[in-house]
């Protein structure tokens, strides 16, 4: 019988053709990862001490998956070692190319955050129906057999060359190999810098996937750490350049001409971020422009109002003001887009509003962490996209009045907190959009605290499979009604619980499973 390997030959053997397989002392030290080095040359990606865990997720049927996870988490494993073997699981087997797959590691963030709003029996359940969710679209995509990502050779870490402007200039061409060398090279001198250069060609076509897919990817850096940024962020270098070849409607080519030209009219170029903080009336006013606007006015409204001065997040806020009223507007699936899990008039997962209010957010973010060109950049195109959604994808939006309309709320007798909270939930269970948003809307115009609705919707954002984006859209109604204006804050939650009434009834798979195994 063979000898068992020691520490060190393990870590020799796992370190063979890694690129950026290490990690810091302090992520090891909170994820237990043991710190590695490349060696030799070696075309499987692998993650240290991380990796066998990894390779469960990847390897185990998903019908086994939930009783091995539920012992591990009563041996000790954190959820957020899980929640971290995930993501790399998710990113080796996908490499940001599969629709379900880049998805549900969109969903992972937001996972972990839910988990950790909930109280401590129902903890984990967040996280175990993503991970259920992840191996099983791995186990479909063939386990390990179906890798895509792959250790590159190590890229040189000298001069940083034309960086942004390089870089898309091989996702234009549709050079992969040319494209993953030169950002490698950027992750390697600064993963800051890199997701900055990333953003040139993340703003060439501006769609949801493409630009909430690096926002989440850095979300997931606080867990798994800078060095590993290039596994992450690599996922949306190949997404692009798979784009590249998508036969795309003319009008969304748009942006890369639009861009240069507003950056440079309104002189933005290297320029500070404005401090201007506008009245609640202005920005509600910039919010209907973009309402109203066709996506090169809204564009241009957009740059008019950063050369002015204006602070970029209360930009940013006008831009998610926007988005909400598309969702609270929607008039629901059609019948000619109705399919399984999403009936006529729902407006869960991939609706209109859901996605329009997922860009505003991950453009928000991506302009706070972007350098100055970036910040001004993120912010047009967030403008020009959220007009684009309204006049590409749905019809008058301008005219519908958003919900809840006036006879929904002259339908809610109930003032008293207590009294209201089981009606909402009775709305949810019932899939009554409009009430739901009339009793959380009535809520909050009463002043009593959001924390109980957020309880109670998190609750189903859990326990509902969502069209694979009931965790990430939660996540988003949490940070944008953290942010926003007292005034406009429950426009954000009166969404959430439309789109909750919306996707009810349809339970996430392996979610009753996971609940009897916790014993919840």
């Amino acid at each position: 019988m063979k000898p068992p390997q020691t520490r060190r030959e393990f870590l020799t053997e796992v370190g063979r053709g890694m690129l950026v397989a290490s990690v810091g002392v302090e992520v090891a030290a909170g994820l237990d990862l043991g710190t590695v080095h490349a060696a030799e040359p070696d075309p499987a990606l692998t993650f240290g001490e991380l990796e066998p865990l990894v390779c469960l997720l990847q390897e185990t049927p998903a019908a086994q998956l939930l009783p091995l996870l539920v012992a591990r988490l009563r041996a000790g494993t954190e959820l957020r070692r899980l929640t971290a073997a995930a993501a790399f699981a998710n990113a080796r087997t996908f490499g940001g190319e599969d629709y379900v797959g880049f998805h549900t590691m969109m969903a992972l963030a937001p996972a972990l955050h839910l988990a950790a709003e909930s109280p401590a029996a129902t903890a984990a359940l967040p996280v175990l129906k993503v991970l259920y969710r992840n191996t099983h679209r791995i186990q479909e995509h063939g386990g390990r057999r179906g890798e895509v990502l792959r250790a590159l050779p190590a890229a040189n870490a000298g001069e940083r060359s034309g960086g942004g402007p390089e870089l898309q200039a091989a996702v234009r061409r549709q050079d992969l190999a040319a494209a993953e060398q030169q950002f490698a090279r950027l992750v390697r001198q600064s993963p800051q810098q890199a997701l900055d250069d990333l953003l040139w060609t993340v703003q060439d076509h501006p769609e949801v996937h493409r630009v909430v897919l690096p926002y989440r990817a850095w979300d997931l850096l606080g867990l798994i750490g800078p060095e590993q940024a290039h596994t992450l962020l690599r996922q949306s270098v190949r997404y692009c350049v798979k784009a590249e070849a998508w036969a795309y409607p003319p009008a969304t080519e748009e942006p890369r001409v639009l861009l240069p030209r507003l950056l440079t009219a309104h002189q933005l170029e290297g320029r500070p971020a404005g401090t201007k903080t506008p009245e609640t009336a202005w920005l509600e006013q910039l919010s209907q422009t973009f309402l109203r606007a066709d996506p090169v006015q809204a564009a241009e409204a957009m740059a008019a109002a950063l050369a002015e001065g204006w602070a970029p997040d209360a930009l940013g806020e006008a831009i998610s003001l926007t988005a909400n009223q598309l969702l609270l507007r929607d008039q629901g699936r059609s019948p000619r887009e109705e399919v399984a899990g999403k009936p006529v008039g729902s407006v869960h997962g991939d609706s209109i509003g859901v996605h329009a209010c997922d860009s505003a957010n991950a453009w928000r973010n991506l302009a706070r962490v972007g350098q100055a060109r970036n910040r001004q950049a993120c912010l047009i195109l967030g403008a020009w996209q959220v007009a684009q959604d309204r006049t590409a994808r749905g019809g008058d939006f301008a005219q519908w009045q958003p919900l809840p309309l006036a006879q929904h709320l002259a339908q809610i007798r109930t003032t008293d907190a207590a009294a209201l909270l089981p009606e909402i939930e009775e709305a949810v269970r019932g899939n009554l959009q409009a009430r739901a948003a009339a009793l959380v809307q009535r809520y909050g115009d009463l002043g009593h605290p959001a924390r109980p609705v957020f309880d109670l919707l998190r609750s189903f954002a859990v326990s509902e499979d969502g069209a694979l984006h009931a965790e990430k859209f939660y996540r988003t109604v949490t940070e944008e009604f953290n942010t926003a204006s007292a005034p406009f804050r429950w426009r954000h939650l009166v969404a959430l619980a439309r789109v909750t009434a919306s996707e009810f009834g349809r339970p996430a798979p392996g979610m009753a499973e996971a609940r009897t195994l916790l014993g919840v």
